[in-house]
Protein backbone atom coordinates (compact mmCIF):
# COMPACT_ATOMS: atom_id res chain seq x y z
CA UNK A 1 0.00 0.00 0.00
CA UNK A 2 1.62 3.50 -1.19
CA UNK A 3 0.75 6.81 0.19
CA UNK A 4 1.90 10.16 -1.42
CA UNK A 5 3.97 12.47 1.30
CA UNK A 6 4.22 15.31 -1.31
CA UNK A 7 5.21 16.71 -4.78
CA UNK A 8 8.87 16.84 -5.95
CA UNK A 9 10.67 20.24 -7.78
CA UNK A 10 9.79 18.47 -10.92
CA UNK A 11 5.75 17.58 -10.07
CA UNK A 12 6.09 14.27 -9.43
CA UNK A 13 4.97 12.28 -6.99
CA UNK A 14 7.36 10.91 -3.39
CA UNK A 15 5.33 7.72 -2.47
CA UNK A 16 6.32 5.81 0.65
CA UNK A 17 5.27 2.72 1.20
CA UNK A 18 2.51 2.28 4.56
CA UNK A 19 3.39 -1.24 4.55
CA UNK A 20 2.00 -4.85 3.69
CA UNK A 21 -0.84 -6.24 4.10
CA UNK A 22 -2.42 -9.67 3.84
CA UNK A 23 -5.67 -8.58 2.22
CA UNK A 24 -7.06 -5.73 0.89
CA UNK A 25 -9.66 -5.22 3.40
CA UNK A 26 -6.65 -5.03 6.21
CA UNK A 27 -4.80 -2.26 3.66
CA UNK A 28 -8.01 -0.07 3.42
CA UNK A 29 -8.43 -0.29 6.86
CA UNK A 30 -4.96 0.85 7.26
CA UNK A 31 -5.06 3.54 4.90
CA UNK A 32 -8.15 5.37 6.27
CA UNK A 33 -6.70 4.88 9.59
CA UNK A 34 -3.55 7.02 8.23
CA UNK A 35 -5.62 9.45 6.66
CA UNK A 36 -7.88 10.40 9.76
CA UNK A 37 -4.58 10.61 11.82
CA UNK A 38 -1.05 11.04 9.07
CA UNK A 39 1.72 10.13 11.24
CA UNK A 40 5.33 9.97 10.41
CA UNK A 41 5.80 6.66 8.80
CA UNK A 42 9.72 6.65 9.04
CA UNK A 43 9.16 6.98 12.95
CA UNK A 44 10.06 3.29 13.45
CA UNK A 45 13.88 4.44 12.55
CA UNK A 46 13.47 7.66 15.08
CA UNK A 47 15.99 7.48 17.99
CA UNK A 48 15.65 8.64 21.87
CA UNK A 49 17.82 11.90 20.69
CA UNK A 50 15.78 12.69 17.83
CA UNK A 51 12.34 12.42 19.11
CA UNK A 52 13.71 14.27 22.41
CA UNK A 53 14.58 17.02 19.23
CA UNK A 54 11.49 16.58 17.57
CA UNK A 55 9.28 17.25 21.14
CA UNK A 56 12.05 19.61 22.27
CA UNK A 57 11.09 22.37 19.64
CA UNK A 58 7.70 21.86 20.30
CA UNK A 59 8.34 22.57 24.51
CA UNK A 60 11.00 24.99 24.70
CA UNK A 61 9.20 27.89 23.41
CA UNK A 62 6.91 27.65 25.94
CA UNK A 63 8.30 27.57 28.97
CA UNK A 64 11.08 29.80 30.88
CA UNK A 65 14.96 29.12 30.32
CA UNK A 66 15.28 27.83 33.92
CA UNK A 67 13.12 25.15 33.13
CA UNK A 68 14.42 24.06 30.02
CA UNK A 69 17.98 24.25 32.04
CA UNK A 70 16.63 21.48 33.91
CA UNK A 71 15.31 19.06 31.01
CA UNK A 72 18.39 19.71 29.34
CA UNK A 73 20.13 18.02 32.71
CA UNK A 74 17.26 15.42 33.07
CA UNK A 75 17.83 14.71 29.21
CA UNK A 76 21.47 14.48 29.84
CA UNK A 77 21.33 11.73 32.65
CA UNK A 78 20.02 9.36 29.81
CA UNK A 79 23.19 8.98 27.23
CA UNK A 80 22.25 5.28 27.25
CA UNK A 81 19.15 5.95 25.36
CA UNK A 82 20.62 8.51 22.85
CA UNK A 83 20.72 6.46 19.99
CA UNK A 84 18.54 3.31 20.70
CA UNK A 85 15.49 3.24 18.59
CA UNK A 86 12.14 4.86 20.78
CA UNK A 87 10.28 1.56 19.70
CA UNK A 88 12.98 -0.77 20.66
CA UNK A 89 13.04 0.98 24.40
CA UNK A 90 11.82 -1.19 26.93
CA UNK A 91 11.14 -1.03 30.70
CA UNK A 92 14.31 -2.50 31.38
CA UNK A 93 15.91 0.03 29.72
CA UNK A 94 14.58 3.15 31.18
CA UNK A 95 14.97 1.30 34.76
CA UNK A 96 18.53 1.09 34.24
CA UNK A 97 18.94 5.16 33.72
CA UNK A 98 17.38 5.53 36.58
CA UNK A 99 19.25 2.66 38.49
CA UNK A 100 22.70 3.70 37.33
CA UNK A 101 22.64 7.37 37.59
CA UNK A 102 23.20 7.98 41.33
CA UNK A 103 21.09 11.19 41.27
CA UNK A 104 18.32 11.59 44.15
CA UNK A 105 15.41 11.33 44.49
CA UNK A 106 14.41 15.02 43.08
CA UNK A 107 16.51 14.58 40.43
CA UNK A 108 15.38 11.02 39.79
CA UNK A 109 11.85 12.63 39.17
CA UNK A 110 12.48 14.70 37.05
CA UNK A 111 14.02 12.12 34.90
CA UNK A 112 11.04 10.07 35.23
CA UNK A 113 8.74 13.39 34.18
CA UNK A 114 10.78 13.93 30.85
CA UNK A 115 10.19 10.50 30.01
CA UNK A 116 6.84 10.51 30.49
CA UNK A 117 6.64 13.57 28.42
CA UNK A 118 8.25 12.43 25.64
CA UNK A 119 6.25 9.13 25.26
CA UNK A 120 3.25 11.55 25.57
CA UNK A 121 4.65 13.31 22.10
CA UNK A 122 5.84 10.05 20.99
CA UNK A 123 2.77 7.13 21.69
CA UNK A 124 0.20 9.64 19.36
CA UNK A 125 2.32 9.33 16.36
CA UNK A 126 3.41 5.96 16.25
CA UNK A 127 6.61 6.20 17.36
CA UNK A 128 6.20 3.29 19.96
CA UNK A 129 3.36 1.29 20.37
CA UNK A 130 2.57 2.26 24.34
CA UNK A 131 4.23 4.28 27.68
CA UNK A 132 6.96 2.41 29.10
CA UNK A 133 7.40 4.91 31.35
CA UNK A 134 4.71 4.14 33.83
CA UNK A 135 6.16 1.54 35.08
CA UNK A 136 9.85 2.88 36.19
CA UNK A 137 10.07 2.39 39.91
CA UNK A 138 11.70 5.36 41.54
CA UNK A 139 10.32 4.51 45.28
CA UNK A 140 13.02 2.52 45.64
CA UNK A 141 15.37 5.24 45.83
CA UNK A 142 12.78 7.72 47.70
CA UNK A 143 15.55 7.98 50.73
CA UNK A 144 18.49 8.14 49.07
CA UNK A 145 19.68 12.01 48.40
CA UNK A 146 23.58 11.65 47.61
CA UNK A 147 23.90 15.50 47.55
CA UNK A 148 21.87 16.51 50.49
CA UNK A 149 22.94 19.07 52.47
CA UNK A 150 22.54 20.12 55.80
CA UNK A 151 21.60 23.69 55.37
CA UNK A 152 22.37 26.07 58.16
CA UNK A 153 21.89 29.57 58.44
CA UNK A 154 24.68 31.95 58.00
CA UNK A 155 25.55 33.59 61.46
CA UNK A 156 25.58 37.57 62.15
CA UNK A 157 28.98 37.33 62.27
CA UNK A 158 29.51 35.41 58.96
CA UNK A 159 26.80 38.30 57.41
CA UNK A 160 29.02 40.93 58.85
CA UNK A 161 32.27 39.64 57.41
CA UNK A 162 30.57 38.73 54.06
CA UNK A 163 29.55 43.16 54.14
CA UNK A 164 32.72 44.40 54.76
CA UNK A 165 33.62 43.36 51.50
CA UNK A 166 30.60 44.64 49.69
CA UNK A 167 32.96 46.65 47.26
CA UNK A 168 32.92 43.32 45.34
CA UNK A 169 30.77 41.78 43.10
CA UNK A 170 30.58 38.17 44.44
CA UNK A 171 29.88 40.04 48.04
CA UNK A 172 26.88 42.27 46.77
CA UNK A 173 25.23 39.15 45.47
CA UNK A 174 25.49 37.01 48.44
CA UNK A 175 23.87 39.70 50.54
CA UNK A 176 21.04 40.36 47.20
CA UNK A 177 20.76 36.56 47.60
CA UNK A 178 20.67 36.42 52.05
CA UNK A 179 18.11 39.41 52.09
CA UNK A 180 15.71 38.54 49.50
CA UNK A 181 15.03 35.00 49.82
CA UNK A 182 15.29 34.09 46.27
CA UNK A 183 15.94 30.71 44.23
CA UNK A 184 19.66 30.61 42.82
CA UNK A 185 18.14 30.51 39.65
CA UNK A 186 15.65 33.03 39.62
CA UNK A 187 18.36 35.79 40.80
CA UNK A 188 20.68 34.73 37.99
CA UNK A 189 17.94 34.66 35.36
CA UNK A 190 16.42 38.11 36.26
CA UNK A 191 15.43 40.17 34.04
CA UNK A 192 15.91 44.25 34.52
CA UNK A 193 12.58 45.29 33.18
CA UNK A 194 11.13 42.85 36.43
CA UNK A 195 13.42 44.92 38.81
CA UNK A 196 10.70 48.21 40.26
CA UNK A 197 13.83 49.86 42.35
CA UNK A 198 11.77 53.17 42.84
CA UNK A 199 9.28 51.16 44.58
CA UNK A 200 11.46 48.28 46.12
CA UNK A 201 10.25 45.44 44.79
CA UNK A 202 11.50 42.60 41.74
CA UNK A 203 8.87 40.56 40.02
CA UNK A 204 9.67 36.85 39.85
CA UNK A 205 7.60 36.39 36.17
CA UNK A 206 8.94 32.57 35.86
CA UNK A 207 9.95 29.86 38.75
CA UNK A 208 9.40 26.14 39.25
CA UNK A 209 5.51 26.41 40.75
CA UNK A 210 2.84 28.68 40.57
CA UNK A 211 3.83 29.87 43.95
CA UNK A 212 7.07 30.68 43.23
CA UNK A 213 5.77 33.67 40.54
CA UNK A 214 5.46 36.65 43.00
CA UNK A 215 6.64 39.78 43.73
CA UNK A 216 9.90 39.90 46.05
CA UNK A 217 10.40 43.10 48.52
CA UNK A 218 13.97 44.86 48.22
CA UNK A 219 15.39 45.31 51.63
CA UNK A 220 16.87 48.79 52.26
CA UNK A 221 20.22 47.72 53.48
CA UNK A 222 20.33 46.05 49.36
CA UNK A 223 18.92 48.70 47.87
CA UNK A 224 22.51 50.31 46.44
CA UNK A 225 23.45 46.95 45.10
CA UNK A 226 20.46 46.36 43.61
CA UNK A 227 20.76 49.78 41.43
CA UNK A 228 24.68 49.05 41.24
CA UNK A 229 23.93 46.15 38.64
CA UNK A 230 20.98 47.46 36.92
CA UNK A 231 23.31 50.51 36.13
CA UNK A 232 26.29 48.22 35.12
CA UNK A 233 24.33 45.66 33.35
CA UNK A 234 24.86 45.82 29.32
CA UNK A 235 22.35 43.14 28.70
CA UNK A 236 18.74 42.44 29.68
CA UNK A 237 19.70 40.85 32.77
CA UNK A 238 20.30 42.45 36.14
CA UNK A 239 23.38 40.10 36.96
CA UNK A 240 26.42 40.25 35.48
CA UNK A 241 29.94 39.92 36.50
CA UNK A 242 33.72 40.16 34.66
CA UNK A 243 31.08 40.99 31.14
CA UNK A 244 29.50 37.97 31.64
CA UNK A 245 25.65 36.80 32.36
CA UNK A 246 24.33 33.85 34.15
CA UNK A 247 21.60 33.72 31.34
CA UNK A 248 22.39 30.94 29.58
CA UNK A 249 22.99 27.49 30.10
CA UNK A 250 25.43 26.39 32.82
CA UNK A 251 24.92 29.87 33.72
CA UNK A 252 24.78 28.35 37.60
CA UNK A 253 27.35 26.42 37.30
CA UNK A 254 29.98 29.08 36.00
CA UNK A 255 28.40 31.10 39.10
CA UNK A 256 28.97 28.32 41.62
CA UNK A 257 32.49 27.61 40.42
CA UNK A 258 34.27 30.74 39.36
CA UNK A 259 32.43 33.10 42.21
CA UNK A 260 30.30 31.37 45.36
CA UNK A 261 33.12 28.33 46.14
CA UNK A 262 36.20 30.76 45.84
CA UNK A 263 34.88 33.41 47.72
CA UNK A 264 33.38 30.82 50.31
CA UNK A 265 37.17 29.05 51.04
CA UNK A 266 38.45 32.97 50.85
CA UNK A 267 36.09 33.85 53.97
CA UNK A 268 37.07 30.39 55.15
CA UNK A 269 33.06 29.46 55.66
CA UNK A 270 34.00 25.87 54.02
CA UNK A 271 31.81 24.66 51.16
CA UNK A 272 28.50 26.12 51.76
CA UNK A 273 25.58 25.50 49.72
CA UNK A 274 24.09 28.51 48.17
CA UNK A 275 20.59 27.10 48.80
CA UNK A 276 21.92 28.51 52.44
CA UNK A 277 21.06 32.10 51.77
CA UNK A 278 17.31 31.43 51.01
CA UNK A 279 17.58 29.74 54.47
CA UNK A 280 19.36 32.30 56.11
CA UNK A 281 16.69 34.51 54.92
CA UNK A 282 13.71 32.18 56.03
CA UNK A 283 15.64 32.08 59.68
CA UNK A 284 15.83 35.82 60.31
CA UNK A 285 12.30 36.34 58.93
CA UNK A 286 11.00 33.58 61.66
CA UNK A 287 13.40 35.08 64.23
CA UNK A 288 11.89 38.68 63.81
CA UNK A 289 8.36 36.86 64.00
CA UNK A 290 7.70 37.88 61.10
CA UNK A 291 3.35 36.45 60.30
CA UNK A 292 4.33 33.12 58.41
CA UNK A 293 1.65 34.10 55.46
CA UNK A 294 4.28 36.99 55.03
CA UNK A 295 7.68 34.98 54.58
CA UNK A 296 5.43 32.65 52.30
CA UNK A 297 5.28 35.23 50.16
CA UNK A 298 8.44 36.42 50.40
CA UNK A 299 9.87 33.11 49.53
CA UNK A 300 7.05 31.92 47.41
CA UNK A 301 6.82 28.81 49.33
CA UNK A 302 3.48 26.45 48.84
CA UNK A 303 0.10 26.80 50.55
CA UNK A 304 -1.07 29.95 49.03
CA UNK A 305 -4.60 30.29 47.80
CA UNK A 306 -5.53 32.06 44.36
CA UNK A 307 -6.78 35.00 46.38
CA UNK A 308 -3.55 35.14 48.13
CA UNK A 309 -1.39 35.43 45.02
CA UNK A 310 -3.33 38.47 43.95
CA UNK A 311 -0.98 41.32 44.98
CA UNK A 312 -1.92 45.19 46.19
CA UNK A 313 0.16 47.95 46.45
CA UNK A 314 -0.62 48.04 50.42
CA UNK A 315 0.42 44.06 49.92
CA UNK A 316 4.16 45.22 48.72
CA UNK A 317 4.62 48.13 51.52
CA UNK A 318 3.71 45.38 54.28
CA UNK A 319 6.66 42.84 52.53
CA UNK A 320 8.75 45.94 52.39
CA UNK A 321 8.64 46.74 56.28
CA UNK A 322 8.57 42.91 56.76
CA UNK A 323 12.04 42.31 55.14
CA UNK A 324 13.59 45.25 56.46
CA UNK A 325 13.13 44.16 60.19
CA UNK A 326 15.78 41.17 59.50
Amino acid sequence: MMITLGWSDEGKQIRKSLGYFETMDKATIALAAYNENPYDITGGKATFSDVFEKWSEQKFPTISESNINGIKAAYKRCTFLYQKRFKDIGVDDLQYVIDTSDCNYPTLKKIKSLLSQLYGYAVPRKLTDRDYSEAINIEKFRDKNPNKHNRSAFTADQIAKVKSLDSTDIARTVLMLIYSGMRIGEFLNLKKEDCHLEERYIDVVSAKTDNGIRKVPIADKTLAYWQYFFDKSDSEYLVSMDGRDFSKDKGYTAYKDTYWFPFMEMLEFGKRDIHETRHTCSTMLHEAEIYPAKIARILGHTGKTIAENVYTHLDIQELIEAINRI
